[in-house]
């Protein structure tokens, strides 16, 4: 991935289409059983059907659950050839998990951070949906924070957007849908699909007027922080936090379960309160991507929309924080 190409992943790139059970040629070495038994078995699980033809394997030596999601579903598949890991939900279409793939195949095109590849997606035949990846075998810590900071500074480098600032497709961040329509205008961009569509979601679910209307006045004073800054949209992570942080058996750092879109820099620390960044994770970084004037001052700017966010998805634990901030805000700017 490679220097400044990036963006929407051709679906003929990574999601290659499984031609029907009739088409396929069966070969000795392959062992497949093409009776009319397995043909529909196999047509009932399009995950395994994946794995056994344009993932190479000609048979699957074990399925393991994987823990620590709460949305989806998630296994390992072993096989004589390689492992993928799969994500399935009952419950939804595969549009959250096909924005996933994007997310994934743009930061893959970059060649910096090492990120799951994607493979496929798709439906399952008796409802929901399905992700196929490359499974990265873990190590045993998170690995050098200066080393993540300089690959993530490498990536935002390399991933550039002659569209301006939004993605491709919108996403969600954790469950909560994630507008990404283009705009050429961050101030704009970030005032209402970020933190806007936040406090507008804060006022419907909860009628919380307050933090809704000094949430807006902040909105129309934001310009005034971002004063003699050069902002160029970046290929963005877009939910970096602990739990989506890793690295291989070599030590290597891992990012996975993005909400990628193209933004400030700056916006891929707004999850930093639970990400663990040490100051080696910033001088790594700051090396490769340097740091701008008023860069402190953004900071909780870029914290809000996660503390709404938050606040919207786990409850009223979180609206002191989104206030403060808020609060704060205002009165820095007297607005």
């Amino acid at each position: 991935m490679m220097g400044a190409h990036v963006g929407i992943i051709s679906p003929s790139t990574f999601f290659p289409r499984f031609p029907p059970t009739s088409l396929i040629k069966t070969k000795t070495k392959t062992k497949i059983n093409t009776s009319p038994i397995c043909s529909i078995n196999m047509s009932m699980d399009p995950v395994r059907e994946w794995i056994l033809s344009e993932g190479k394997a000609t048979k699957i030596t074990k399925i393991s659950p994987v823990g620590g999601g709460c949305i989806n579903l998630a296994s390992r598949y072993d096989t004589d050839s390689s492992s993928f890991f799969v994500k399935t939900n009952r419950s939804i279409g595969p549009s959250m998990f096909e924005a996933e793939a994007h997310g994934l195949g743009a930061m893959y095109e970059t060649g910096t951070i090492r990120v799951p590849k994607p493979y496929k997606v798709g439906e399952l035949p008796t409802g929901g949906s399905y992700i196929i990846m490359e499974f990265i075998e873990f190590g045993a810590s998170r690995g050098n924070q200066s080393i993540l900071g300089r690959k993530l500074a490498e990536m935002h480098k390399a991933g550039k957007s002659s569209k301006g600032f939004g993605f491709d497709v919108d996403n969600t961040i954790g469950s909560t849908p994630q507008i990404n329509t283009w705009s050429s205008d961050w101030i704009q961009f970030y005032g209402e699909h970020r933190l806007g569509y936040q406090l507008k979601l804060a006022s419907r679910q909860y009628g919380d007027s307050l933090i809704y209307e000094r949430g807006q006045r902040l909105v129309k004073s934001i310009g005034k922080l971002f004063e003699n800054v050069v902002i160029e949209p970046c290929l963005l992570h877009g939910d970096l936090w602990s739990g989506n942080i890793s690295s291989d058996k070599n030590g290597e750092p891992v990012i996975l379960d993005p909400a990628c879109y193209y933004g400030h820099s700056e916006a891929e620390f707004g999850m930093s309160w639970c990400a663990g960044f040490g100051a080696s994770f910033y001088n790594g970084y700051f090396e490769v991507m340097p740091k701008q004037p008023g860069f402190q001052e953004r900071r909780d700017l870029y914290m809000l929309y996660h503390y709404l966010n938050h606040y919207n998805l786990f409850g009223s634990g979180y609206r002191s924080s989104a206030m403060s901030i808020i609060d704060d805000y205002l009165a820095l700017l007297k607005a």
